[in-house]
């Protein structure tokens, strides 16, 4: 059952479009307008009724329902819209609610079409203008908005597998799911920042972490996953990570800025990270293909503190203290005044 913010995010499409259709007259010449997304599953139905007798036949055009969810494939075809989509900034209202859809229909994922300017569509926004190249602000002005209305198609990542493959764009900062070679989802991430690092371990802080942040390139398999919540690593939390190069994860994080700014995993948000592991997506032995450019590093490698320890030793007050005798003095014999010198 849908509930009444995912209710009303679909009452807010449909205000949009008619808004839309109106400001802009009658649709495109074989454009549709798509369905709506919703965090509510429902299997898509059609429904076909063909009745005839011997001199005519009747067919009764099929009707269906589609409710789109936040973990599944987006609609195959990318409407054309009939009006421009507002530049709503970071405000909430019916503009965004058809912001929100328009995203989803792209591949951008977000939680849901609910006409709420929340993290995941700040996320998904700048997914969208990382791709495009625009200023990956994570607010949709003018030029964001304009784009979003004209865009024609998703984005194409590199692989041509038949199955699933999570590709990492460093130069984009962009994580592509693929089926087929076809976009399922594409989400915002940081990946590493190029910079050296010197840093305690969290874990142990008589420990130092030192290197590179760099998500190295290549072709690779999701190896182990760890499902529950929040996890310690060496240099921070993760939370629900795919490891796929040794210590280098796909995981959640509450900070994924416009920037690479990693120290070498993937980061996505928390609730991207959910629906990953929600979607069934990115199993263990799934493929993942890192690509694309890493930022140089500045400055020289850090050089791990030494430490010099100086020992004081504290003398026992229960041991007595020695003390010279009083009295006797040793004067050394003064030699003959005739003695030969050496």
């Amino acid at each position: 059952m849908i509930d009444s913010g995912r209710a009303r995010g679909v009452a807010m499409v449909a205000a949009c479009m008619s808004l839309l259709l109106s400001c802009g007259g009658s649709a495109a010449e074989g454009s549709t307008v798509p369905a709506v997304a919703t965090s509510t599953s429902v299997a898509p139905t059609t429904t076909s009724t063909t009745t005839s007798t011997s001199t005519t036949t009747t067919t009764v055009a099929a009707t269906s329902t589609t409710t789109v969810t936040s973990t599944s494939v987006p609609a195959p075809e990318v409407s054309v819209l009939s009006g421009p989509l507002p530049a709503v900034g970071t405000r909430g209202g019916l503009g965004t609610a058809l912001v929100q859809h328009r995203l989803m229909e792209l591949g951008f994922w977000l939680y849901g079409v609910d006409g709420e300017y929340g993290p995941t569509t700040k996320q998904a926004v700048m997914a969208f203008q990382k791709w495009t190249g625009l200023d990956p602000t994570g607010s949709v002005n003018q030029a964001t908005a304009d784009a979003l209305t004209l865009a024609m198609a998703r984005p194409v990542g590199r692989s041509t597998s038949s199955g699933v493959v999570v590709e990492i764009d460093k130069t984009r900062q962009v994580m592509l799911i693929t089926a087929g070679g076809k976009l399922v989802w594409a989400i915002n991430v940081s990946t590493g920042s190029g910079q050296y690092y010197l840093e305690k371990n969290q874990k142990d802080p008589n420990k130092w972490e030192t290197g590179r942040s760099l998500t190295p390139s290549g072709k690779f398999k999701v190896q182990r996953e760890r499902a529950e919540g929040w996890w310690d690593g060496d240099l921070g939390k993760i939370y629900r990570p795919k490891y796929f190069n040794g210590g280098i994860a796909i995981h959640g994080s509450t900070s994924i800025p416009n920037y690479a700014a990693s120290h070498g995993c993937v980061r996505v948000s928390v609730a991207a990270m959910d629906m990953i592991w929600a979607s069934g997506l990115v199993p263990v032995k799934a493929a993942v293909w890192v690509y694309g450019e890493d930022i140089e590093a500045e400055g020289e490698p850090p050089v791990i503190p030494t430490t010099t320890t100086t020992t004081t030793v504290v003398p026992d007050p229960s041991e007595p203290v020695a003390t010279p005798s009083p009295g006797t003095t040793t004067v050394p014999a003064l030699a003959p005044a005739n003695a030969p010198i050496p």
